[in-house]
């Protein structure tokens, strides 16, 4: 009797049947969600600190920078020196357009004067939005321009570099 009990354990056989069809379902799941999921990089710079920014201006040409505050967006050149501001639009939006293209004609009069510019600092406060960054960051990296009858992105100041906007000048 005791042998009858263990062959009887021995002969049963595991059921993965529910397994395996959980696997043929997963499987194409997953590999159709990889498409979906792609990651971008932004490369970006951090801007110099301050002793070795006073040495680099001494000896690089001065540095452009585009200040975002809450009401207007300012462009300093060289640092600190503001050479345009653009006020809110109607619709209470930073101009983007309007930046794009004054730094379009601004790198067209760099170019002219022989000044090979390609960095940009971007000053902003803590609390602005993640796509209003990402919206300056791509004006002041490039414009769509056409090119033989099609439209390619020109390159402006891709060369980043973000910083904090000092509080003392946050105030309009």
């Amino acid at each position: 009797m005791f042998r009858r009990r263990k062959a009887a354990i021995a002969d049963a056989e595991l059921d993965i049947t529910s397994f395996m069809n959980l696997m043929i379902v997963l499987v194409p799941v997953l590999l159709l969600s990889l498409v979906f999921t792609q990651i971008r990089v932004l490369h970006i710079q951090l801007p110099p600190l301050s002793e070795q920014q006073l040495q680099q201006e001494q000896q690089q040409p001065q540095q452009l920078e585009l200040e975002i505050h809450a009401d207007r967006l300012r462009l300093n050149y060289p640092a600190g020196e503001p050479l345009r501001v653009f006020e809110l639009t109607e619709q209470g939006q930073h101009d983007f357009a309007a930046l794009s293209l004054y730094l379009q004609d601004l790198k067209l009069i760099l170019q002219q004067k022989q000044i090979e510019k390609q960095d940009i600092s971007i000053l902003a406060p803590d609390d602005l939005d993640y796509q209003t960054l990402i919206t300056a960051m791509d004006t002041v990296r490039s414009f769509k321009a056409v090119v033989a009858a099609q439209l390619v992105d020109a390159e402006l100041f891709p060369q980043i570099a973000l910083g904090q906007l000092p509080q003392a000048e946050d105030a309009p």
